[in-house]
């Protein structure tokens, strides 16, 4: 069961309130106890000094061993007088028949007949009288006990209605909240709209603004899924439509050449549409990458695998494809998409007219970079910006295509913080590629990985 806000507001609250209260409560009987000693053991010395006082030589004729007991506390206290320290000559009612002290002067505690006794002990001027005064100990604790009982008793009757306060105040206080889930849970699922922060308290701004910028990314988002499943249907809708006349056709051919040649329109538009499906799957991945997943990633090794994937394809247009020598260069990112990043790049100078396609790979103190050149007809530089864009494709293009390799091969680069750069290949023709990855050590690498 989870832990309700409210409840943990008034318990911090009302725990902080007795924890404070009890610490009040046992400084306050410490400075009670301290207090009641002092001024007990000034009465106690009071005592003995108004007896040694009113001592004289008609002790001798005192009849009676006892003093009457004029108040309910004084069962008590007690008081003696030793003649010569050795002879009971005088004491109280309550009074036991043995010393309450010993024989020097001052305060001592003292157990006598099982109870408790602070007996302050006095010899007269003529040192034959000892005196003394003792009170018994569990009349200091009552006296604190009830000190404390009235400390305690409006604690006691405030503490409820202390409760229900902070109760009431800790309800009106969350309201705010209550109001923010209960706009949040009216909403429609299609309905972004930032939320209003106007009335909320300070407190709560900022969990609004980053609601609202939550709602800002999830809207572009979906905004951008809108507009990539209109292209994609768009685009599936093209290939498909052809793969079904070139399919009719074949079925109506009078003539085998006439049949034959339809099979293969049918063939090469599958092949469109099945690389259509990659490029967008690939797009879907990209979309959902995983830093965490960031590597070591060989670049040339990397290149060197896709130069062998895509070779029977360069043969079969007669393209000239070439990895240039040079040294293996080290990036930190995820191998797939790296790799699928350098097959966009080399299978879009394959299929635009080129006759040599050169990879390198150039190692550097600031990262490495990816380099791919050719001789094809190039891209103008009023396109260079478009071409990134997904579903564009050149009007000049040679070959027909998804428009979707550049958008990758960007997507690509963004998610490892590397630079991708157009321009025109050697002695202005052609395309060159240079897609420069920072160092391994980057601040941007560290944080996503």
């Amino acid at each position: 069961m989870r832990a309700s806000l409210r409840g943990r507001l008034l318990g911090l609250a009302l725990g902080a309130t007795v924890l404070v209260w009890v610490a009040t409560v046992a400084v306050t009987w410490i400075d009670a106890r301290h207090e009641i000693d002092e001024v007990m053991d000034a009465h106690l010395a009071q005592a003995a000094t108004l007896l040694i006082v009113q001592l004289s030589e008609d002790i001798e004729e005192v009849e009676t061993e006892h003093a009457p007991l004029l108040h309910k506390d004084a069962r008590r206290v007690a008081f003696q007088i030793w003649q010569d320290g050795e002879r009971l000559r005088l004491h109280s009612e309550n009074a036991p028949n043995v010393p309450l002290g010993g024989r020097e002067e001052g305060f001592s505690n003292r157990t006598v007949d099982g109870k408790g006794w602070r007996v302050f002990t006095a010899w007269d001027p003529s040192r034959e009288h000892l005196v003394y005064v003792g009170e018994r100990s569990e009349l200091r604790a009552k006296l604190a006990a009830r000190m404390m009982a009235g400390v305690l008793a409006p604690l006691l009757v405030a503490l409820p209605l202390l409760a229900l306060l902070l109760w009431v105040a800790v309800r009106q206080g969350l309201r705010p909240l209550e109001a923010l889930a209960a706009d949040v849970g009216r909403r429609d699922p299609d309905n972004l709209a930032p939320l209003d922060a106007g009335r909320a308290p300070r407190e709560v701004i900022p969990l609004i603004d980053q609601l609202n910028r939550l709602f800002g990314r999830i809207a572009q988002s979906l905004e951008r899924e809108r507009r990539f499943t209109a292209d994609a249907a768009h685009e599936l809708r093209t290939p498909v439509a052809a793969i079904k006349a070139q399919a009719q056709v074949a079925q109506m051919a009078a003539s085998e050449p006439t049949r034959e040649h339809a099979l293969g329109q049918v063939v090469a538009g599958a092949d469109r549409a099945s690389r259509l499906v990659e490029q967008l799957l690939t797009l879907a991945r990209l979309d959902t990458a995983d830093r965490a997943a960031f590597t070591a990633c060989a670049l040339r090794g990397l290149a060197t695998e896709v130069i062998a994937e895509l070779a029977p394809a360069a043969v079969a247009r007669n393209i000239r494809l070439e990895l240039i020598d040079g040294a293996e260069a080290t990036v930190r990112g995820i191998p797939a998409l790296v790799q699928a990043l350098i097959r966009n790049l080399v299978d879009n100078a394959l299929r635009h007219g080129a006759t040599l396609v050169r990879v390198q790979v150039v190692p550097g103190a600031d990262g490495a970079t990816l380099a791919i050149v050719d001789d094809g007809p190039g891209i103008p530089d009023a396109e260079r910006a478009k071409v990134l864009q997904r579903f564009y494709r050149l009007p000049s293009a040679r070959e027909g295509g998804s428009g979707l390799g550049l958008s990758i091969v960007q997507r690509v680069a963004d998610i490892h913080g590397a630079t991708l750069a157009l321009r025109a290949g050697e002695g202005g023709n052609g395309l060159r590629v240079d897609v420069a990855f920072p160092p391994r050590h980057h601040p941007a690498h560290n944080q996503d990985a």
